[in-house]
């Protein structure tokens, strides 16, 4: 017994899709991919993007149909950069500003001729580890994403939190907790000021490194300096360190998750999974910490992998 899961990745940039093979005859359920492929993204273009996306699961099909056709028409979910709004029921919070305000759950449902799921894509990244990533197994997963901008999702019991106002996790835009005196509050897209975002995601490091010292390069450049011994960059990544370690302990406080998975550009670097959690019982109100801080199984990978999960 199995079933066929289309996951699709709604970026600004590139449209991705897996298929996933989900066998149901083990416990846990085993997964394989069976077909995968990426486009471009139609820039700006409504109509054009839901057409993507519809052509590229019929074609996926069409593709598998000879091996899998009695597993066939699959599941399908889709991962997005925003939210449905309860209100309206359309998109909100999209950087992709084209499908803002639009019924896109309803337009790929009505192109598509069967049920499609959508969600978050820090919550299909979440969903990913939790299922049958770095995070398997356990009851509650806080899924973190720090690269261009800075996200998160919570899973509990294989379920995502999405909120009654579908921002479950979105820790981003709290601000950062426990700012130390020499902590520079920049200003935040979302109008407000000190922002986890601002100090956390990539971008970030890239704008407090750049207030420094007048440098202009790349969170991937901070960290490849700081591995040359550069002054610097060391301390600017003892500082992120110390912030991150922080953000979580909020996290920590409220949540108590069992795993928090780290995803996204700064989630390659390594000294974060042995230096956070030497520090952040500091801030977490508890005579212990076992909250395990992990990274993601499926790499790059694991928001299309949990937009299958959906």
């Amino acid at each position: 017994m199995g079933e066929i899961r289309f996951g699709i990745d709604l970026g600004g940039t590139k449209i991705e899709i897996i298929g996933l093979f989900v066998s149901k005859s083990s416990m846990p359920k085993v997964s394989k991919i069976i077909y995968q492929k990426r486009i471009a993204t139609p820039q700006g273009d409504y109509l054009a993007t839901v057409r993507a996306v519809s052509d590229l699961v019929l074609n996926a099909e069409q593709a598998l149909a000879k091996e899998y056709k009695k597993f066939l028409p699959g599941l399908v979910g889709v991962g997005i950069p925003g939210a449905i709004s309860s209100k309206t029921g359309r998109i909100k919070n999209a950087n992709s500003v084209c499908l803002i305000d639009k019924d896109l759950q309803g337009d790929l449902q009505r192109a598509l001729t069967r049920p499609v799921k959508l969600a978050n894509d820090a919550n299909c990244f979440a969903l990913s580890e939790a299922s049958d990533g770095a995070a398997q197994g356990v009851d509650s997963v806080f899924g973190v994403i720090i690269g261009t901008g800075c996200g998160g999702g919570v899973v509990i019991n294989g379920n995502v939190l999405n909120g009654i106002n579908a921002i479950g996790g979105e820790w981003g835009h709290n601000p950062l907790p426990w700012m130390a005196s020499d902590d520079t509050a920049m200003d935040c897209y979302c109008g407000l000021q000190g922002c986890n975002e601002t100090f956390l995601s990539g971008s970030g490091l890239q704008a407090h490194f750049a207030l420094r010292t007048n440098k202009q390069i790349t969170a991937q450049e901070i960290v490849a300096l700081a591995q040359q011994g550069d002054l610097h960059a060391e301390q600017m990544l003892a500082d992120y360190t110390v912030w991150l370690a922080k953000g979580l302990a909020s996290v920590i406080n409220v949540l108590d998750p069992d795993v928090i998975v780290l995803g996204g550009g700064m989630s390659n670097v390594q000294r974060l999974y042995v230096d956070v959690p030497q520090i952040w019982h500091k801030w977490v109100f508890s005579d212990e910490v076992n909250t395990k801080l992990a990274p993601p199984m499926h790499g790059d990978a694991s928001g299309v992998r949990g937009a299958a999960w959906l």
